[in-house]
């Protein structure tokens, strides 16, 4: 049953009903407290809890997903602090790691204690503690911290949310991680409830069910084969805030996968699974730094292909998506077009400080250096294509104006408050977190200052099937959306928002390129490989068939901070 945002199972509140036991009060939707989950795991629920999970299925499903990850870093000792009926910890056991469990319910800590018993013989370390002062109860350092089964959405403040991470990131030793999984609630707040019922929760005769959603409350219904039923109130983690909160508490890296696998469509998984690195890496390697789907867009950016491709068919300054007068018009004055018209919207002067994000060969810094006489830092990715934006400063007599930075837009190397303007040309589809890049322009960005942007995106209410070939074909498990770029900017305080469409544009551009390569596909045959060429027709087809078919949407963003 799919529930939508705001609603109970019938659409009324007053139909919802709680277990006696569980002590929700004379309206359940009002319990939105971090210590009240201590009422809600009462004995004849946690006595149930093993039949919601199912041992045998839970085993067989996940696989060696958790032990294959931990061992693959060296793990040896690790502490499971939500340790349940004890299915982690027992598991973990099994497979030599030196686990320590802990948990806050009581109830919980007696069953995973007999369960230890019971599965092999175990004597489980249990320890009774609230995550908010783990390490007043719990003593040393552990190569991994284990928050597993959906237990990090009982916190319901932010402050309770930052001390539990807090506390994690303490009890670590200097180079371990954190795991730590969590219901997709981004697909049941936007999209409704469904569920694959595969990984979690395979008990086949218990349903686990939201009776009520909405942005601060997460209400479930666990229903069992002798007609019981049992509620637990929990807080709706977005995917992007949680990805956040680890990297504000100091975790440098964060990975995350939808059901155990790292590529993953948005609204495809039932549960998503964090791993946070505590390790301060300073390296000359940017690649250990950078997340994989920003290590995937360099990789492609820095082959001989790729460089050669673009440089040749695009015309050498710019790359990305043209405005065009006609359709059959060249690429390279389409392109200078877009920078022109972006350009008009600001206030641009000599005193500007302009940061590109994702600046490509440089042609739009190269364009507002000449034009305005404002400074520019070019931020990219890719090495290969630096090099030659710095070589074609040399050449324009333009260096003292434009400095050449190498890195990643998830983690822009500035500091606060520091430039007047930020630009961006099609870049941040590369991003597999586009809502840390938004942090990162706003945290450069001066007050005051102006936001100017393009990025091929999915039309708003696109059939995201229809965009699976394209997401293919860059790595990515989603685009953003003309709605997802407003929401997320208005939840960063920013409210002068402007959105010009030029949709239309997106597969005359692609066309266009599509046009090129084949008309030119024995020219620069010597440099590019028929095996790049071919994929890249077929790339290029996918964008003209979505950009006809509605499903993709491209134009100018004018922000105002």
């Amino acid at each position: 049953m799919a529930e939508k945002p705001g609603t109970g199972v019938n659409g009324v509140n007053g139909d919802i009903q709680a277990h006696p036991e569980q002590e929700f009060g004379a309206d359940p939707l009002l319990v939105r407290d971090t210590d009240h989950y201590t009422d809600e795991y009462v004995k004849g629920f946690v006595d149930k809890w093993d039949d919601l999970i199912d041992w045998k299925k839970r085993y067989e499903s996940e696989g060696r997903f958790f032990v294959d990850l931990l061992k693959s870093r060296g793990v040896k000792s690790v502490l499971d602090v939500a340790t349940g009926t004890g299915f982690h910890s027992v598991r973990l056991i099994e497979e030599g790691f030196d686990t320590v469990s802990v948990d806050g319910s009581p109830e919980m800590l007696v069953k995973a204690f007999e369960n230890g018993q019971n599965y092999g013989g175990h004597v489980l370390r249990v320890v009774h503690a609230d995550w908010r002062w783990l390490n007043r109860d719990v003593h040393g350092e552990f190569d991994a911290v284990i928050c597993l089964g959906n237990s990090f959405t009982h916190l319901f403040s932010e402050r309770d949310r930052r001390k539990a991470l807090a506390e994690f990131y303490a009890v670590l030793k200097h180079d371990g991680i954190l795991i730590l999984d969590q219901r997709n609630y981004d697909a049941i707040l936007d999209n409704g409830f469904s569920s694959k019922h595969t990984y979690y929760y395979c008990g086949d005769s218990v349903s686990a069910e939201p009776e009520y959603v909405d942005e601060g409350l997460a209400r479930f219904r666990y229903s069992f084969p002798d007609k019981s039923q049992y509620h637990l109130n929990m807080y709706p983690l977005r995917k992007d805030y949680t990805r956040r909160l680890l990297r504000e508490v100091g975790f440098q890296r964060v990975e995350t996968y939808g059901d155990f696998q790292d590529t993953f469509a948005a609204d495809e998984p039932d549960f998503l699974v964090h791993v946070a690195e505590k390790n301060y890496i300073k390296t000359t390697d940017d690649r250990l730094n950078y997340s994989t789907a920003v290590n995937v867009a360099r990789d492609y950016y820095n082959s001989q292909d790729a460089d050669n491709f673009y440089f040749t068919i695009w015309g050498g300054e710019d790359i990305h998506v043209g405005l065009y007068n006609t359709p059959d018009e060249d690429i390279a004055p389409a392109s200078v077009r877009t920078v022109e018209r972006m350009a008009s919207k600001l206030q641009l002067s000599k005193d500007s400080y302009v940061l590109d994000v994702g600046a490509g060969y440089g042609g739009a810094a190269r364009y507002l250096a000449k034009t305005y006489g404002c400074r520019v830092a070019c931020l990219n990715l890719s090495e290969v294509e630096n090099t030659r934006n710095r070589q074609m400063n040399e050449q324009q007599g333009l260096s003292h104006l434009i400095d050449v930075v190498d890195g990643s837009f998830e983690d822009l190397p500035f500091e606060d408050n520091q430039f007047t303007v930020i630009w961006s040309q099609d870049a941040m589809l590369h991003s597999g977190d586009r809502v840390r890049v938004l942090q990162e322009i706003v945290r450069v960005l001066k007050p005051r200052g102006e936001i100017v942007f393009t990025d091929p995106m999915a039309a708003d209410g696109a059939d995201k099937s229809a965009l699976r070939p394209i997401l293919d074909r860059l790595h990515l498990e989603s685009m953003g959306s003309p709605a997802f770029y407003r929401r997320e900017l208005n939840r960063l305080g920013v409210d002068s928002i402007e959105f010009e469409d030029h949709t239309q544009q997106l597969s005359t551009h692609y066309g266009r390129v599509l046009q090129e390569t084949e008309r030119r596909e024995a020219e620069i045959a010597d440099n590019v490989s028929v095996e790049y060429i071919t994929r890249m027709k077929l790339g290029l087809q996918h964008w003209v068939d979505g950009g006809q078919a509605g499903n993709l949407a491209w134009g100018i963003f004018y922000v105002r901070a």
